[in-house]
């Protein structure tokens, strides 16, 4: 996993602060992903900013 602390949706860019916000390490490279409550719900897609991987 990545030592960057990511703070930032990264489908969406909002701060992760509020409730459902998660972070987990990509599925391709272990780079670390965070995601917000809403963009997860709505099942909005995310990109590794490091391997390209994507992903709802």
């Amino acid at each position: 996993m990545s030592s960057r602390n990511v703070e930032f949706c990264t489908s969406c860019g909002v701060r992760l602060v509020e409730e459902g916000a998660v972070k987990f390490p990509c599925p391709e490279c272990g780079h670390e992903i965070g995601r917000c409550g809403s963009c997860r719900q709505q099942g909005n897609v995310y990109t590794c900013p490091k391997c390209g991987f994507q992903a709802p």
